[in-house]
């Protein structure tokens, strides 16, 4: 693969602007490692590592995202569930497939044609990963945030997506961020159904997708059928640097100081930047677990964290 190679993921490059939601259209539909039994032969090779996650279709647009595997934990193991996930009442998460050698392929033929689009307006691209969601009907991927870009493809069945703005106030709110890229808590990213009222709502058939920058709040519900999904997900100079940001104002947040909203104070947001790289060289806030390993070193590939 070179980058030269025609793109599987389009979207308008010429007028990407990568803090805005954006759809896009992609060629991974019959790519066989996305088929069935490719996907479980995957799962297999999961068995006993943390690249995988699961949980049934109790789960609600509200429940947390952390805790879904634990209190509505499936009923069969995760190859069974993503062998027969038509009637698993199921929905599998396998994670960091570019951990393993033959996905690794994948995520390079996702990104590798289409990176110097991205760097045109987003540059220092890093920390590339995929991750494959298996899903039965009527189950629901509850309202989070992630800690990179995505690109979400729809590759089997139908499902809906709701995504809302990066730094959409009425959804999450900028502390609430500053604990999730200091210390990957999602405790606070609390749903209310009135949310839906003001999203940006795909409905996503094989061959479409949405493209969603670090953050920005998101639920998904299958329809009818059978779900399968895969995300390409990245970093950038940029990413990182809000990242770093976060951390320092949930550093601040803790002992009782209140810092102006993201976005808003330029000097105070660079002044952030600067303490905060400085912490996490000497393996300070954001510098270890639970923050985001990505925040200490520019790697190729994002690791299992």
């Amino acid at each position: 693969m070179t980058p030269s190679s025609p793109p599987m993921i389009t979207m308008d490059w010429d007028g990407f602007d990568p803090w805005r939601v954006t759809p896009l259209t992609h060629t991974f539909t019959d790519h066989p490692l996305l088929q069935r039994d490719a996907l479980v032969e995957l799962g297999k090779r999961c068995r006993g590592t943390n690249r995988w996650y699961s949980f049934n279709d109790g789960v609600t647009p509200g429940t947390d995202f952390d805790a879904a595997a634990s209190l509505y934990p499936c009923g069969r193991s995760a190859v069974d569930s993503l062998r027969a996930i038509e009637s698993a009442k199921a929905w599998v998460l396998l994670r960091h497939i570019q951990a393993d050698p033959t996905y690794r392929s994948l995520v390079d033929l996702a990104f590798e044609p289409i990176q110097a689009k991205i760097e045109r307006k987003d540059p220092g691209v890093y920390y590339r990963a995929g991750w494959i969601f298996s899903a039965s009907a009527h189950t629901v991927t509850p309202f989070h945030i992630d800690r990179s870009h995505v690109l979400l493809l729809q590759v089997a069945g139908t499902k809906t997506v709701y995504v809302w703005d990066p730094y959409d106030p009425e959804t999450i709110d900028d502390e609430t961020r500053d604990a999730f890229h200091a210390r990957h808590d999602l405790s606070h990213a609390r749903w209310r159904e009135e949310f839906r009222e003001h999203a940006h709502v795909f409905q996503l058939a094989p061959g479409e997708g949405v493209y969603m920058p670090l953050t920005s709040p998101h639920m998904v519900e299958t329809s009818d059928e059978a779900s399968t999904t895969i995300s390409f997900t990245y970093d950038t100079a940029a990413t990182r640097r809000m990242g770093k940001v976060h951390v320092l104002r949930d550093a601040l947040n803790r002992i009782g100081i209140h810092a102006p909203p993201v976005g808003k104070h330029g000097a105070f947001d660079a002044a952030a930047w600067l303490a905060s790289s400085a912490l996490v060289a000497v393996g300070g806030p954001g510098g270890k677990p639970p923050a985001c390993p990505s925040l200490r070193r520019r790697y190729t590939y994002a690791v299992a964290d």
